[in-house]
């Protein structure tokens, strides 16, 4: 039997293990929070400007394209089959995070997506009643207390937290659909799951850009999901955080 398989899973363990590391020193950099600090707002501009041409001669259309041709069915079950990738992750995190209940439900709605949604195509485990408890590195990082730093709009992915950057390639490393082995095959599947992704975008982007300044209500957007993401759902008043950072 060949040991190229069991070389390939220990160099993955490794560069996820250098990446776990290296993430935590970058994140303890940042001092600041990203709500209150936008220190680099002259190249977050230009960088979402060019964002925004991008995306409006590649990215959008083929957003609208993909909603206008694909049944909306056949959309869930896209869109259930890459969140199914996912899941495992989630159940990590969750557990990182001190959240067993949850993590347990994350990697019990994997189990049941997989085998009885097949593949992860239906979501039978919220059809029967297993909630969806969606948790990446950076969530975990934050809850853990590292600080978001200054906000930072960057190439393709658009608008992030300096902490939610730099654990990007953790989360990008333990998503299951890096380990399909076939790279044609894995490389179509991320070209359909950014424009699956982009099409879910069309409604919400079309209020933000309606907006006085389009900039400025993609970075609140942004920042508000953050806080919501991060407390789940139950993100702290704003006289509560003043209040916190006068005691300090």
């Amino acid at each position: 039997m060949s040991k190229r398989p069991q070389r390939n899973r220990l160099q993955r363990f490794l560069q996820c293990t250098a990446l776990l590391a290296l993430c935590v020193q970058f994140a303890a950099c940042a001092t600041t929070d990203a709500a209150s600090n936008d220190s680099l707002e002259k190249y977050n501009r230009s960088m979402f400007a060019v964002n925004h041409f991008g995306d409006k001669i590649i990215y959008k259309p083929f957003g609208k394209a993909y909603k206008t041709v694909i049944p909306s069915f056949a959309r869930k079950g896209i869109y259930n089959f890459f969140e199914n990738l996912t899941a495992p992750r989630s159940s990590v995190n969750n557990f990182l995070q001190g959240k067993p209940a949850r993590g347990f439900s994350e990697l019990a709605r994997f189990l049941f997506n997989s085998s009885l949604g097949v593949g992860g195509l239906f979501d039978v485990a919220s059809a029967g009643g297993l909630e969806r408890f969606d948790e990446d590195f950076s969530q975990t990082l934050a809850v853990w207390g590292l600080p978001e730093g200054p906000y930072l709009v960057i190439p393709i992915w658009g608008p992030r937290s300096m902490l939610a950057t730099a654990a990007l390639p953790v989360d990008f490393f333990s998503d299951l659909q890096r380990q399909i082995d076939d790279t044609g095959t894995r490389d179509k599947l991320y070209v359909l799951r950014l424009i699956d992704a982009r099409s879910r975008l069309l409604t919400t982007e079309e209020l933000l850009n309606k907006s006085q300044d389009p900039y400025i209500a993609f970075r609140e957007a942004y920042l508000q999901n953050r806080q919501f993401n991060i407390h789940d759902g139950e993100p702290p008043d704003e006289e509560e955080i003043y209040f916190s950072d006068d005691e300090e």
